[in-house]
């Protein structure tokens, strides 16, 4: 194989993008970066995430567009079009994109496209081959359907919120994860669906909502629950079904520690010089060691805390026992490691110069996925598009 054909595995996937602000455009840009091409449309005032600052980076644009980063993080590797949908001509350019692309992905509100006259019988005759992934909070029927979808109320209603956080003895309430983590999951999820049905080879719909993402990623927290009849509760940032696996303060900071094996806890045990817990029957098993994780932890706690971060981190990793440090975010993508994996990148944006990215998390052998431009500005690509879409200058010219 040549290098001039190791490509990305989506190369020649067209995409066509309808939504705004997380979910879909996560979405879109996992594909994007797979090597899709990802037509973003936008509505006449752009996605909203740009106006999502500050932070804003750069200076403001003569027509006083700033530019959010925000919208920086989940828009590289795609062109961007504006196109108002409530004009006739603005559906007609519409339609004719639906024609031409295999993915179609939006996050209107159920019955949001049939209002554009694009029920799922329409798009079926303009492309009968289309794959068509609908992102709603709630998905398109039930109770709820209509509500609006945020990750913020996702996280609440979908019980997340309720398993995140400190006990109530710890003064804690009820909290959210410190990312749009409902959004990313339903971003994910939307693109293992959509390529899942391009695999199947038949159009057809997808349906993503917030809330069955959230409650996905309630994983083994659900199952606790189903098994028992009770309410998992709070344990901040102790494991529900292991211990020790959490975070302990050290003389300088805190550190995670993670025993997930019966093999590594006599390492820790070692480790540690606290050999006598290996053979004390309350912490012989992680069984016994979860019932009396409340004994345990002060012994493992008061012993953490007489040593530096880094003393204990090298000892621990000289025991082959997992852990390691409690980064910020600017340290995580520092680190050594995340650096040789090439986790931060730069891009040449056309208004910033070079800018710095989060890399591509997977590494494929043969066609690697890339990032290949910056966010677009708005409607920067519009020419571009509606040329390949074969409209003539004069048509370009109207449309603007």
């Amino acid at each position: 194989m040549t290098e001039a054909t190791i490509t990305g595995p989506l190369v020649g996937l067209r995409v066509l993008e309808l939504s705004t602000v997380l979910a879909g455009p996560y979405c879109s840009m996992v594909l994007a970066d797979l090597g899709a091409d990802v037509i973003k449309v936008e509505p006449p005032e752009g996605d909203p995430t740009r106006g999502y600052g500050p932070p804003w980076v750069g200076p403001a644009q003569p027509g006083g567009e700033r530019i959010a980063a925000y919208y920086l993080s989940v828009n590289r590797n795609k062109r961007s079009l504006r196109l108002d949908l409530h004009a006739e001509a603005g559906i007609d350019v519409l339609r004719r994109l639906i024609g031409q692309s295999e993915v179609l992905i939006e996050n209107f509100r159920p019955g949001g496209l049939d209002r554009l006259g694009l029920n799922d019988a329409s798009l079926s005759v303009l492309n009968d081959q289309l794959v068509h992934l609908s992102i709603t909070g709630y998905g398109p029927d039930g109770p709820d359907a209509a509500k609006p979808g945020f990750d913020f109320v996702a996280q609440a209603v979908g019980g997340l919120m309720s398993v995140t956080g400190f006990s109530g003895e710890m003064g804690g309430k009820p909290t959210k994860v410190g990312v749009a983590i409902s959004d990313a999951v339903a971003g994910l999820l939307g693109a293992v669906g959509v390529l899942a049905a391009l695999h199947a080879g038949v159009g057809q719909r997808i349906d993503i909502s917030l809330l069955e993402a959230t409650l996905a990623t309630l994983i083994n927290q659900a199952q606790n629950a189903f098994a028992t009849g009770a309410q998992p509760t709070r344990r901040g940032n102790a494991h529900p079904n292991i211990v020790p696996y959490e975070t302990f303060a050290t003389a300088d900071g805190e550190i995670a520690v993670a025993v997930a094996t019966e093999r590594q806890w006599p390492r820790l045990c070692a480790a540690m010089a606290m050999l006598e817990l290996m053979s004390d029957p309350r912490f012989a098993t992680n069984d016994v060691r979860v019932r009396n994780r409340d004994e345990l932890r002060p012994l493992l706690a008061a012993s953490f805390v007489s040593r530096a971060s880094a003393d204990w981190l090298a000892a621990l990793d000289a025991a082959q026992v997992p852990c390691g440090p409690v980064n910020d975010v600017l340290a995580a993508f520092a680190q050594p490691q995340a650096v040789a994996r090439g986790m931060r990148v730069d891009v040449d944006h056309p208004v910033l110069g070079p800018m710095p990215q989060i890399g591509v998390p997977f590494k494929f052998s043969v066609t690697p996925a890339s990032i290949r431009s910056a966010p677009p500005m708005l409607g920067e690509h519009a020419d571009e598009i509606l040329a390949e879409a074969g409209y003539s200058e004069a048509e370009i010219g109207s449309l603007r």
